[in-house]
């Protein structure tokens, strides 16, 4: 009930998903709106869909903290109880972020180890290896022990899902430069220096892009979602300029046209939609959050996405890793 076409991209996304990928959907909302929907594509009784019926919404217009307690028959909480008990091994929501942050580790609770969740996501760049971000936003405020534990987090995630064997971790700062950046970047950096994973010190913003230096970067929430919004922005305004430059001439045309492959190939690379969503990395299940206005493309992929994150049992691997780390440092005290 979350994008802002709900339900008719949740409904169109979810069709697609179970027609293409060996996956069962729950859809999980107001019952008349869904039922009404899905009338609208002929034969889906016989598709792996699922209606669990959820009485209230949360809005984006709602306080997140206040909607959660609430709320208790939401879909966001509904959906969220149904990955604690086991019923279903995950939930994809476009809806309101904090309301589903908040949700996801009041009800389904936090890996062992992990003191806030953070949401990761994935930056296309130019090598064509793909760079994790986090944290995304759940996190304005964060101290250097959170940082260190979304280095983990990162690093297990792009050996799990992006299947990267030595991933380099690196901390965005202002500087390559040790002694640069904030009181939180310097403080953090001993920190990730004792983890055991191959920490490559401090990257600038340009770096995410490159694919050549890092293969995870931590911050906090706030720089991080200045970081993932701006980046979304200058990608949209790319591929308008570019078009806008390809038609502007005959020549240009005579061009464009030869060179539709590979314009529809680069915007594909740069869209957000290909990969669906961000994962909340720390709570126990899987919680895929996508934008409000993801389109069927976008939740279609993220549903694709919440499977294979639960196929690699990232959540578990994030437990021993950081399980591991707290008993190296038990060791040496």
């Amino acid at each position: 009930m979350g994008t802002d076409k709900a339900p008719t991209v949740e409904v169109a996304a979810s069709i697609e998903a179970v027609q293409r990928y060996p996956v069962e959907v729950y859809l999980v909302g107001l019952e008349g709106p869904l039922r009404a929907e899905l009338a609208k594509h002929p034969g889906w009784e016989k598709l792996p869909i699922r209606i669990v019926p959820a009485t209230e919404v949360i809005t984006m217009d709602d306080q997140a903290a206040k909607a959660v307690r609430s709320k208790k028959d939401s879909s966001v909480r509904v959906a969220s109880r149904m990955v604690r008990e086991g019923e279903v091994a995950g939930f994809v929501s476009a809806g309101n972020t904090g309301a589903v942050m908040a949700t996801a580790k009041m009800v389904q609770g936090m890996v062992p180890g992990v003191d806030r969740p953070a949401l990761a996501t994935v930056f296309p760049t130019r090598t064509g290896h793909p760079v994790v971000v986090l944290d995304m936003g759940a996190n304005v405020d964060c101290t250097p022990e959170m940082l260190a534990q979304f280095a983990v987090m990162g690093n297990v995630y792009s050996r799990a899902v992006l299947h990267v064997a030595k991933p380099r971790v690196g901390i965005l700062s202002i500087g390559e430069e040790e002694h640069k950046g904030n009181e939180l970047t310097k403080a953090a950096t001993p920190l990730l220096k004792e983890l055991p994973l191959k920490f490559t010190g401090n990257v600038e913003g340009r770096d995410i892009f490159k694919g050549e230096t890092v293969d995870v970067v931590v911050c906090d929430g706030f720089v991080g979602n200045i970081v993932l919004k701006l980046s979304e922005g200058l990608a949209d305004m790319f591929v308008k300029l570019l078009k806008q430059e390809l038609t502007a001439t005959f020549m240009a045309k005579a061009g464009a046209f030869l060179s539709r492959g590979a314009f529809a190939s680069l915007r594909k690379r740069i869209d957000y939609s290909e990969y669906g969503g961000a994962p909340l990395l720390g709570v126990k299940g899987v919680c895929i959050i996508c934008h409000g206005s993801s389109n069927v493309n976008a939740v279609k992929n993220a549903i694709r996405f919440a499977a294979e994150y639960a196929a690699e049992g990232v959540n578990t691997r994030i437990e021993r890793d950081l399980d591991g780390h707290h008993s190296s440092d038990a060791d040496q005290t």
